[in-house]
This record gives structure tokens, C-alpha cells and sequence, in this order.
């Protein structure tokens, strides 16, 4: 009987009676009973194998990235070296035809006016070939001087042109799509002297 009424006062308190905890099968260890020295091992070799993993990717990942460094500097060599090599294949066009020119010229002595044709045609080939790569002649002469185009070498007393026309050009000038190649030399006007 005061068994009876210890078990209602647990039941009232909210103490239940333990239950068994049941036992493992025999010949099984539980977690708590291995050897925590064997499971530290474990998880040693499961991470030393893990290291080994990650550290293989690693070396690889960087092998891939040299390579990949060493290859793109070698195209970026090559793309320096071979750059021109499209204008270039189209300049050998023009020296050839200077080449025939001289050529003629050696062998008919008498005929300048073959000889200055040659050229003249080498030379209209040679301004088509610049004008295929962007390439266009800075106009100068009777234009108003301008430094962004124009570098003056000298001036030239003149009562025909207002002051700073250009009136000669020594060297033309030439413009690579919109940017300055080469300013053309020019001779410009000043108001003579009283």
C-alpha cells in the first residue's frame, strides 16, 4: 500500500517510473562502451584521408592555373609579334609593284615617262591600301592652323591670307580612325610687316 501511494505521488508530480533501458544484442558494442582511443584514430584517418584529398585538388587546380597563365602569356606574345601581319601582307603588294617598276626602268632607260606612271599607280595602290586600314591624310593647305593637326615649322609673310592659314605643307599628316598617326608639317601666313 505505500507503494501504491509513492506511485501516485510521482504520478501527481509528474515523475513517471524508469523504464529499462533495453540491452544490445551480445557481441555488439554501443557507442559508450568502444574504445574513445579507436574512435579518435577513426576520425584521424577519415581526416588525414580528407587532407590528402583536398590537397591533391589543390595541387591540380593549381597545375591548371599555371598552364593556363603560361599559355595565355604565349598568346599574347604571339598576338604582339603577328599584330601587323595582315598590313604587312598588304604592303608586300605595293613593293613588289615598285620592285616591277625599278625593274622596267633598268631596262628601258629612255621611257621616264613608263617609270613615273609605275609609280604614280604604286602610289594610288598604296593610299587605297591605308585608307583600307582606317588610315586618311590630314587636309592642311588653306586651312586655318589648327595644333591638333597641324605642327608648324615656320611662317610665311602673306597679304593674300589671313594670319594662320596654312600655306605649304612639308609632310602630310595622317589620321588612324579619328586619332592622330602623324601631324602634318606646314609652313603657315603672317601679315607682312608694315
Amino acid at each position: 500500500m505505500a507503494e501504491k501511494k509513492k506511485q501516485a505521488a510521482d504520478k501527481k508530480h509528474g515523475l513517471e517510473e524508469e523504464q529499462p533501458v533495453p540491452e544490445a544484442p551480445e557481441g555488439v558494442e554501443t557507442e559508450a562502451e568502444q574504445d574513445p582511443v579507436a574512435l579518435l584514430q577513426q576520425e584521424l584517418s577519415a581526416a588525414q584521408a580528407e587532407t590528402q584529398k583536398n590537397w591533391d585538388l589543390y595541387l591540380r587546380e593549381r597545375a591548371e592555373l599555371e598552364n593556363f597563365r603560361k599559355r595565355m602569356q604565349r598568346e599574347k606574345e604571339d598576338l604582339v609579334r603577328f599584330a601587323n601581319e595582315n598590313l604587312l601582307r598588304e604592303i608586300l603588294t605595293v613593293v613588289d609593284n615598285l620592285e616591277r617598276a625599278i625593274d622596267h626602268a633598268r631596262k628601258n632607260e629612255e621611257t621616264v615617262q613608263g617609270l613615273l606612271e609605275g609609280v604614280e599607280m604604286t602610289l594610288s595602290q598604296c593610299q587605297k591600301l591605308l585608307e583600307k586600314f582606317g588610315v586618311t591624310p590630314v587636309v592642311a593647305v588653306g586651312e586655318p592652323f589648327d595644333p591638333t593637326w597641324h605642327e608648324a615649322m615656320g611662317q610665311l609673310e602673306s597679304a593674300e591670307h589671313p594670319a594662320n592659314t596654312v600655306l605649304q605643307e612639308m609632310q602630310k599628316g595622317y589620321v588612324l580612325n579619328d586619332r592622330l598617326l602623324r601631324p602634318a608639317l606646314v609652313l603657315i601666313s603672317k601679315t607682312p610687316a608694315a
